[in-house]
């Protein structure tokens, strides 16, 4: 008997020595032969997200954007950031896609560009993208470490990081701009070094590349006077711990995604049509995140164009008279860089009905105070009122 517990003890000593040695051995071979990432949630302080439950590709809608505010100051307006909605998927995911690929292949160094001295902080970003589109959805993507190879089962497509560019990664993965912004040493400057950009108006990264935060922002009304030293002494102080988000708006005619000055529809935005009918106009927001990677410590900002029918601001309870007072009563010099004029002769009627349809029904109180919501960047009812008939 004593034999036999003795035997069985060796054994179990053994067994443990045995799985010792695989584990020193299996971490071993993972340092120098696999691509395992580093841990970026211990490292910045921001939790790993949630997985997304019952997460479908083609049903799924963007969370509803609607970040008006009144009184309309022009500021940053932060808010902290949901880790959970770092990046954010929704059904225009593959159409987004093939319009991002078919835009650089034309625009080139117009939609990717980079500065020398990026190179860790771009693999960086990659990294964190892997990292947390696995995390958030496990059913449609899935990271090898040990081949480095990215699954991305939406798209039945493989993507191998250890010689992809990794900003032309991102244009193929990730329907969302990325623009890296990194210290100048010389000047102590915020400046943009790389980035890869699909959705812009008026502007691209050729023209931006190498600027400095308070150049970059040149054409924003107030930016100078009221935010430029602010920005800059944030920038520089910005913790990893504590990524922000924030929005922008503009009303279109369609859905440009990516439009610049020479092209002909760009010059729709300096007449007002007589025949614009409502159907025709789009919001337009540009949800944006920033936060600070933790191993290069660049600063990363990207962005997301959601475009939602104006229509469907009939059935979105206090929206209409909301809007309606900031596009009438807003500072002339911010709504003239928003670029409204455009399509108001046709807007601001459509939201005054709206509005007064809304205290018919008494969704509105008659004598509600125009003020930013509570419910800011949404609206009361936001989770129950998604589908819409055609109100146009």
């Amino acid at each position: 008997m004593f034999a036999c517990l003795l035997i069985s003890s060796r054994f179990k000593h053994d067994l443990r020595q045995i799985r010792l040695v695989l584990t020193l051995a299996n971490q071993t071979l993972k340092k120098y032969f696999a691509y395992g990432l580093p841990d970026y949630a211990k490292l910045s302080g921001v939790p790993v997200p949630n997985p997304y439950p019952f997460f479908d590709i083609d049903k799924t809608k963007a969370r509803p954007y609607r970040p008006f505010r009144w009184p309309y100051h022009q500021n940053m307006s932060l808010k902290k950031l949901e880790p959970d909605w770092w990046i954010e998927l929704e059904s225009t995911y593959r159409e987004r896609i093939a319009q991002r690929i078919d835009l650089y292949k034309e625009h080139g160094e117009k939609i990717i560009n980079s500065l020398p001295g990026s190179e860790a902080a771009m693999k960086e970003l990659m990294e964190m993208v892997i990292q947390f589109l696995c995390a958030r959805y496990p059913n449609q993507f899935y990271y090898n470490e040990w081949t480095g190879m990215f699954h991305n089962h939406i798209l039945a497509s493989r993507s191998d990081t250890r010689k992809i560019r990794p900003l032309v990664f991102l244009l193929q993965n990730v329907p969302e701009d990325f623009l890296i912004v990194q210290k100048d040493e010389k000047t102590g400057l915020s400046v943009l070094t790389a980035g890869v950009s699909c959705s812009a108006v008026g502007w691209n990264l050729s023209l931006k590349i190498g600027q400095p935060l308070h150049q970059i922002h040149g054409p924003v009304p107030f930016y100078k006077e009221k935010m430029s030293f602010s920005m800059d002494r944030y920038f520089s102080n910005m913790p990893c711990d504590k990524p922000i988000q924030r929005g922008s708006w503009g009303l279109e005619i369609g859905e440009p995604l990516y439009l610049q000055a020479e092209d002909p529809d760009f010059a729709m935005r300096t007449q007002q049509d007589p025949q614009l009918k409502v159907s025709d106009i789009s919001l337009r927001v540009d949800w944006q995140t920033l936060r600070r990677m933790p191993r290069s410590q660049a600063i990363v900002f990207n962005f997301k164009a959601l475009f939602t029918p104006l229509t469907h601001f009939r059935r979105e309870p206090f929206v209409p008279k909301l809007l309606l007072k900031v596009l009438s009563e807003g500072q002339k010099s911010i709504m003239e860089y928003k670029g409204t004029w455009h399509v108001e002769h046709v807007v601001l009627p459509a939201l005054k009905l709206w509005a007064d349809e809304q205290e018919e029904h008494k969704w509105v109180p008659r004598d509600w105070q125009v003020r930013t919501l509570d419910e800011d960047p949404f609206y009361p009812g936001w989770g129950y009122n998604r589908d819409y008939d055609d109100d146009s």
